[in-house]
């Protein structure tokens, strides 16, 4: 399973592997509940809170109280996908307070008050999501922006085959995971499905 594509090291490496689109999840950031600010920039993100420019929430309209900022350990592709994506690449403040999972950032979240950081789709019971500015527009991350790409921090999730799987288990696994019931489980774990019902 992955949360990101291959890497051109990985393809030709293993240039059997065959991708299969099971999933879309979102990227979210996250604020404590307490947290007076709605939405952020992606500029504000990338060049002002995960960089270390910005330490204090009333340097992007919040009150003023230092930002704890969170994120995930360098072995998570969802940390992978968020460098490349929302930080092109740039460094990572030193003060960054590493997680192995979203329900830790999620927890740290929930429980400090100046803290910011990011999770998948379905980790946001007790935190706040924040809209992103997109151009101006304020653009919430619900499933409808989500699925048309209005909401930008989106990525596939895929399972890998060592070449086509042509029946067997893995063929009959990846067949009911893409069927109709096999994306309702997708919608209920809260992961956005890529095949109608």
């Amino acid at each position: 399973m992955s949360s990101r594509d291959l890497k051109p090291e990985e393809t030709a490496g293993y240039p059997d592997l065959v991708k299969h689109h099971i999933a879309d999840d979102a990227i979210l950031l996250i604020v404590n509940p307490g947290n007076s600010v709605e939405s952020l920039t992606l500029d504000e993100v990338r060049g002002g809170i995960y960089n270390g420019t910005y330490t204090n929430w009333n340097q992007v309209g919040g009150s003023e109280a230092q930002i704890v900022v969170v994120g995930r350990d360098s072995a998570s592709g969802t940390r992978e996908f968020f460098s490349e994506f929302v930080m092109d690449e740039e460094d990572f403040t030193r003060t960054q307070e590493e997680f192995n999972s979203n329900g830790g950032i999620q927890q740290k979240v929930s429980q400090t008050p100046g803290a910011f950081g990011y999770v998948g789709l379905g980790y946001t019971e007790g935190v706040k999501p924040l809209a992103l500015d997109v151009g101006g527009t304020s653009v919430e991350p619900t499933l409808q922006n989500i699925t048309d790409g209005t909401y930008p921090i989106s990525r596939p999730l895929y399972m890998l085959t060592n070449g086509e799987p042509e029946g067997g288990l893995a063929q009959r696994y990846i067949d009911f995971i893409l069927s109709a019931e096999g994306q309702e489980i997708v919608a209920s774990e809260d992961y956005i499905p890529v095949r109608g019902g």
